[in-house]
């Protein structure tokens, strides 16, 4: 079975044919605004490729209504346009998406994906926020978490490189992009993670803030003055890395933090130290850890991130070998010998978590 993985994103396209075999056919990112998609230039991407039989859509939110995949019909249509309130940045682009291919295969069968479904075995105790029940049962206000795809697909993969099934093992995966989040998984089942009703909690991030103070969101806006959107606009896009250094690229944190730039140095241990005490509860929440996984673009590429967060939790075991640690390439096992648990770098393919999703689905 043919699949194509579509993944709208908030400025392109992301398009993906994967083979019987989950090879790679195809690949075309394409441009996307407010406005939606050019279907023509999809069209003439789709066209230089064998048809799929089956098409994944991936949505960052699913609320409470979708525990895993779910084949797209008017039905499920009606639901999901229900959700956009919940992600109102990302669900109507992933919604376009869906009306956009549908078009040119109308006859495809699609399913969608959801990034909030790994979590939905969250424990009460964990997904539950101490606020008044009104807001929980009203608004939904909850735990969702993000980033499910990856942390499936990195936990089974590392899990296939240790040599053990995924049910046996503690894992915590840290997806380290532009977001970036913390997962537990215990027996297979994600039991806790850093991100919560919106992907700005926890971790601090190229320009997200990560969790702050709620106080000082009441404070900036009763005392200093500052708008809803002034305080949006901080915490979601003028935060995290940027709001340090200057700059949202670790890569250049990196550099002035060699440099000894106070800026990227401030930067760089502000961002390591929120990681390493998230990782640390993560532990505490699967009740151990066999194994650590690195993925995303800064957990795959930062030799620096990875050393300074093993140095760090070397109480639980981690130790991860020097030369392997700058060496580092996809989908590579970097302990050191005498670590009593695992680490190791995942290239992040959320494509091939939708893929497998789709062809569990349908068959």
């Amino acid at each position: 079975m043919h699949v194509l993985v579509v993944n709208a994103g908030s400025s392109s396209l992301k398009v993906r044919l994967l083979g019987d075999a989950d090879e790679v056919i195809g690949t075309v990112d394409l441009p996307a605004d407010t406005s939606g998609f050019d279907v023509a230039e999809l069209s003439a991407a789709l066209n230089k490729w064998p048809r799929p039989q089956a098409v994944g859509h991936r949505f960052v939110h699913g609320g409470t209504q979708f525990s895993g995949p779910a084949r797209i019909d008017d039905e499920v249509m009606e639901q999901l346009r229900g959700t956009i309130p919940l992600a109102p940045l990302h669900q109507p682009k992933s919604l376009a998406g869906v009306e956009a291919v549908t078009q040119l295969l109308p006859d495809v069968p699609a399913v969608a994906c959801f990034d909030t479904a790994f979590h939905t075995t969250l424990a009460p105790g964990a997904y539950t926020y101490a606020v008044p029940a009104q807001w929980r049962e009203t608004y939904g206000i909850r735990r969702y978490g993000f980033h499910g795809l990856s942390h499936a697909y990195a936990s089974a993969r590392a899990a296939a490189l240790a040599g053990r099934p995924v049910s046996e093992l503690r894992t915590v995966v840290c997806h380290l992009g532009a977001g970036a989040s913390l997962c537990a998984v215990a027996g297979g089942n994600s039991v806790d993670t850093t991100m919560g009703f919106t992907p700005l909690e926890g971790l601090v991030m190229a320009t997200r803030s990560g969790t702050v103070d709620p106080n000082i969101v009441l404070w900036l806006q009763q005392q200093a003055g500052l708008s809803v959107e002034d305080v949006a606009q901080g915490l979601e896009r003028e935060g995290g890395l940027l709001a340090l250094s200057g700059s949202n690229d670790m890569r250049d944190v990196e550099d002035g933090f060699e440099k000894g730039d106070e800026r990227s140095i401030l930067a760089l241990e502000t961002y390591v130290h929120r990681l390493i005490s998230s990782i640390g509860s993560m532990i505490a929440s699967a009740g151990g850890i066999d194994a650590l996984v690195f993925t995303g673009g800064v957990g795959e590429h930062s030799p620096i991130i990875r050393g300074q967060v093993a140095t760090a939790l070397g109480w639980a075991g981690l130790t991860v070998d020097s030369a392997l640690n700058e060496q580092a390439h996809s989908d590579l096992e970097i302990s050191a010998e005498n670590a009593t648990a695992r680490t190791f770098v995942i290239t992040a393919r959320e494509d091939l978590q939708i893929s497998g999703e789709v062809r569990g689905l349908l068959g």
